[in-house]
């Protein structure tokens, strides 16, 4: 029951979030929207407000905003002419495409910002847990529980900081200060060379001491300025590992059979559920940013796709042909339809490989 609310709760937010993007900058341009709705096929439950019906639809995979004189070739009554999308200036309309994705980059900067500011920032305590035979540590005379207090005369408050501190030091001997049995002792540790698989699965040159964290965790409390700082921050991180992750793919240093759909996603959704409300919001940022991400991708039919004949169209001073715009929706459509059946495919074969 748990994969089912979690993959409702995640879905729902991230559409509603990346639909009313559109909206709302539809709406600052005098753009007028006729549909707002969650889900696509058959409406479940509708109401109009004005001159919008907003409306929850059968199929949670998507939604729309359709938007008055949002197809070039649509037919329009005059008068609704001041308010028809296709009549905006381009700069506009690309304004208002690119509002959903990110509208998907400010929900995660939203929750990363409540969560670090309400509940501060989990970090691993610096306390050796296990220490490594022959290794520099270990020659130098670290031992397990040893807490370090500061490198180099650096404090070190998490573990995240001394890490950083060991692989900055191109093997220079570091100056460790320690806090064993209740008083401080001085050690110099000299890092060693090291060849380390990344997130990637790529061999990467890394200066290591060889200890591991004891698995401790410190919260780090936040006020509302050094969050939003850190929310920025966070959010541009995934981002940047988001994109790394989509070259990486195409470049095939990533198997392909990792990347996930709707099954994988409810899996995880469900498993944040029974963690807690902050890990599901927690990934609830994370699939937003990679939702605003896919959706900026320059494909047709994704938001990037629009973007992309709006900025052709700035370029040639006239709308790309209705005809081309057509065909290459067609590929679009092929493209993503193939995407589905793929990632159908991977969660169902992870599935029955569990």
């Amino acid at each position: 029951m748990s994969f089912v609310i979690g993959f409702v709760v995640v879905l729902g937010v991230l559409i509603f979030f990346h639909e009313l993007g559109h909206f709302v900058v539809a709406k600052v341009f005098g753009v007028g929207v006729e549909k707002f709705s969650l889900g696509f096929g058959p409406k479940i439950l509708a109401k109009t407000v004005g001159e919008t019906e907003y409306r929850l639809s059968a199929i949670p995979l998507g939604g729309y905003v359709k938007m008055v004189g949002e197809q070039p070739d649509e037919e329009l009554d005059p008068a609704d002419i001041p308010f028809s999308f296709t009549h905006k200036p381009v700069f506009q309309r690309i304004l208002i495409v690119a509002a959903g994705p990110f509208f998907n980059f400010f929900l995660a900067i939203i929750i990363f910002f409540g969560i670090f500011w309400f509940v501060g920032m989990m970090m691993l305590e610096p306390v050796i847990g296990e220490v490594s035979t022959g290794s520099p540590a270990a020659l130098a005379g670290i031992v397990n529980g040893d807490k370090v207090i500061s490198i180099n005369g650096l404090p070190i408050g998490n573990w995240t900081e001394m890490a950083e501190k060991i692989m900055d030091s191109g093997g220079s001997p570091l100056d460790f200060t320690l806090l064993r049995d209740s008083r401080n002792i001085n050690l110099s540790v000299t890092p060693a060379d090291d060849v380390m698989e990344n997130i990637f699965g790529e061999k990467q040159h890394r200066y290591i001491i060889g200890v591991s964290s004891t698995g401790e965790v410190i919260t780090r409390r936040m006020g509302p300025a050094d969050a939003f700082v850190e929310s920025l921050n966070r959010t541009y991180i995934i981002c940047k590992l988001t994109i790394l992750s989509v070259v990486k793919v195409f470049q095939g240093t990533i198997p392909a059979k990792t990347i996930g759909g709707p099954i994988l996603i409810a899996q995880m959704a469900g498993e944040q559920v029974q963690q807690g409300m902050v890990n599901l919001f927690a990934f609830i940022a994370l699939i937003s940013v990679n939702l605003g991400i896919l959706n900026l991708l320059p494909i047709p039919v994704l938001d990037g796709g629009h973007i992309l004949f709006f900025c052709i169209e700035a370029i040639i001073r006239r709308p790309v042909s209705i005809k081309t715009r057509e065909i290459a929706q067609q590929v679009g459509i092929f493209l993503l339809m193939m995407l589905m059946v793929f990632v159908f495919y991977n969660d169902i074969m992870r599935f029955f490989e569990k």
